[in-house]
């Protein structure tokens, strides 16, 4: 049985606004390799070949988000048996542990719904 990704719509957002910040500052053809890499994250994700972490190392109810480098951003996600759930993409930069503080009360609110 293959695993299928989703995005929520905060992760659908926060993608849109890397292509948007990459393309003003460094044009479109950038903006395309780097949603390339951040598509073979994704994939690596899918496949179990990405080392990623539990997001419990940054805030402890988190037991259930696990994070992934991927270019100057990191992939918050759920990893479910049958579908990988991106909730999140952070920048590298961001305060990661208060990002993900704030993506676990609203996935305990029922908030961090897919499209």
């Amino acid at each position: 049985m293959s695993r299928s990704l989703r995005l929520t719509r905060r992760a659908e957002a926060s993608l849109v606004e890397i292509a948007r910040w990459t393309i003003e500052n460094f044009g479109l053809r950038q903006a395309e390799l780097y949603e390339i890499e951040l598509l073979n994250r994704c994939e690596a994700i899918l496949s179990g070949q990405a080392h990623s972490r539990s997001c419990a190392v940054l805030v402890d109810e988190a037991d259930e988000l696990r994070f992934v480098r991927a270019g100057e951003h990191f992939l918050v996600f759920l990893d479910k048996p049958d579908v990988v759930i991106i909730v999140d993409i952070l920048h590298a930069r961001s305060d990661l542990p208060r990002h993900v503080a704030a993506l676990t009360a609203l996935k305990e609110e029922g908030h961090c719904s897919t499209s």
